[in-house]
C-alpha cells in the first residue's frame, strides 16, 4: 500500500468539494454546505490563497483531506495553523491516512516555525476524540467556541 500527501491542485475543486460534503453528511450537516466548486477554487487557487487544502492519496487513489489556514496567537508573537477540516473515507479508515495528514501538518508547523496547530471536534464524535487524545491533542474545555453569522452578524455590522 502506497499513501501519498499533496497539495490540492487546479482542478482538484470537485474533489475537494466532495470531501467536504462526505465530512458534512458523517457530521449530520450537510444541510449546511453552501459552498460550491467556484467557491472552493477562489479559496484554494487563487492568486493569493488563504485556505490550504492537502489530498491523501493511498495506491493512487484520493481517501482523504485537510483544509487548513493560518491563524495568529498574540500571546506566543506568532502563527499557527488551524486545521477547519480532516476526513478520511470510511473504507480507508484505520490505515493511517488520518495521523499521516496531521504528521504532515505538523511538519509544516515545525519546518515553518508555526507554534501550534489547532482544531475543533463535535463533542459526540468519541471515535475522532480518542483518536486526537490518542496522538496527545489537549482539550480546551475551558474556552467555548462562540460564531457570529448570518443575521447577527449583518445586524451588529449595522446593516
Amino acid at each position: 500500500m502506497s499513501l501519498k500527501i499533496r497539495p490540492a491542485q487546479a482542478g482538484d475543486a470537485a474533489l475537494v468539494l466532495g470531501f467536504i460534503r462526505e465530512l458534512a453528511e458523517y457530521e449530520r450537516l450537510l444541510d449546511k454546505v453552501e459552498a460550491d466548486e467556484a467557491a472552493i477554487d477562489a479559496l484554494l487557487f487563487c492568486a493569493q490563497p488563504r485556505a490550504f487544502c492537502d489530498i491523501a492519496e493511498l495506491d493512487g487513489e484520493p481517501v482523504g483531506f485537510a483544509f487548513w489556514f493560518y491563524n495568529v496567537s498574540t500571546f506566543k508573537g506568532g502563527c499557527g495553523l488551524y486545521l477547519e477540516d480532516l476526513f478520511v473515507r470510511p473504507q480507508t479508515r484505520g490505515k493511517g491516512v488520518g495521523k499521516a495528514l496531521l504528521a504532515h501538518l505538523a511538519r509544516r508547523c515545525i519546518d515553518e516555525g508555526l507554534g501550534r496547530m489547532d482544531w475543533a471536534v463535535l463533542d459526540w464524535n468519541a471515535p475522532s476524540i480518542a483518536f486526537y487524545d490518542a496522538i496527545g491533542a489537549l482539550s480546551l474545555n475551558d474556552w467555548i467556541v462562540r460564531r457570529l453569522s448570518g443575521e447577527a452578524l449583518e445586524r451588529l455590522a449595522g446593516g
